[in-house]
């Protein structure tokens, strides 16, 4: 009977991987989800980022009350905002 059950879920976790259903919300976000996330304007500067990154992420961690995912969706914000920073910052040079 374990092995059945074993078999099922595997089976119901390989149809959710090859729908998409599993892998969906790990999507990149993109630089206006990121700005909202944040907080910022497309004008915001490296500091700027960084000074709401540290402001949101105090809030939404988990040892202040908040959760992982909240706190991996805002790291994530920021990193996708100053890579897209860094990225403008080489092709100024």
């Amino acid at each position: 009977m374990i092995k059945f059950l074993i078999l099922i879920g595997l089976a119901v976790v390989a149809y959710l991987y090859f729908t998409g259903q599993l892998t969906k919300s790990r999507g990149t976000m993109s630089l206006g989800e990121a700005r909202a996330v944040l907080g910022v304007d497309a004008d915001a500067d490296v500091d700027a980022v960084r000074a709401a990154h540290r402001r949101i992420v105090a809030q939404v961690h988990p040892d202040k009350g908040g959760t992982a995912e909240l706190t991996a969706r805002v790291n994530a914000a920021r990193d996708i905002l100053l890579k897209a920073l860094n990225r403008n910052d080489g092709d100024a040079s």
